[in-house]
């Protein structure tokens, strides 16, 4: 249980991310080199404590600097204290910022909140199943099974996400393989368990 907890930190963070498109443009192609450099900086980011690893302590100091930056964002007078008018105020842009992009959405004609609730997973909420370390490999990314991923682990489970993805394997992704990869991780995210076998 551990095991799935720790990796978890890293999944969202890298299956996507690695194998995005250069600048966010969809039309680019990227190298296998340029993924191996995003790997880098990833693990460099997520390695909270600089101990060249990833794991269960890096997850806390993760945890703790989120929760600091979501007081801080409720915190609007910086007092210490989040008041009930921070509180309504938050909810309140919330409300408003829900709103916007519902609109634009609408707008541009794309899924209904539904259908894109069903989308991100359990719930509505973003990861979903995919966000489990048991999916896409990250539980085999601890090779050597001693509960933290060094930075040859991480970079082995992202180059081996890159090689998946490169079906002609020419050394770089294409927009076309970027995009049937992601549709294969939705369809193995989406495949329902098989039921067990009646005794």
């Amino acid at each position: 249980m551990k095991k799935i907890t720790l990796l978890t930190l890293g999944a969202a963070l890298i299956a996507v991310p690695v194998l995005a498109a250069p600048g966010g443009d969809r039309n680019a192609t990227l190298t296998r080199a340029e993924a191996q450099a995003r790997a880098a900086d990833m693990f460099a980011k997520m390695d909270a404590n600089k101990d060249g690893k990833l794991d269960a302590a890096d997850r806390a100091a993760k945890r703790a600097e989120m929760q600091a930056k979501r007081f801080a964002t409720l915190d609007a007078n910086s007092d210490g204290s989040i008041s009930k008018a921070e509180w309504d105020q938050h909810g309140a842009d919330r409300a408003a910022k829900r709103a916007e992009r519902k609109k634009k959405r609408a707008a541009a004609g794309e899924a209904g909140e539904g259908e894109r609730d069903y989308m991100r997973g359990h719930g509505g909420k973003r990861g979903g199943h995919g966000m489990r370390a048991g999916h896409g490999g990250w539980m085999k990314a601890d090779a050597d099974g001693d509960k933290a991923i060094s930075q040859a682990e991480f970079q082995t489970a992202a180059l081996a996400r890159f090689d998946a993805a490169d079906a002609n394997k020419d050394g770089q992704l294409t927009p076309e393989e970027r995009k049937a990869q992601r549709g294969a991780w939705r369809a193995k995210r989406g495949a329902a368990p098989a039921a067990p076998a009646n005794p």
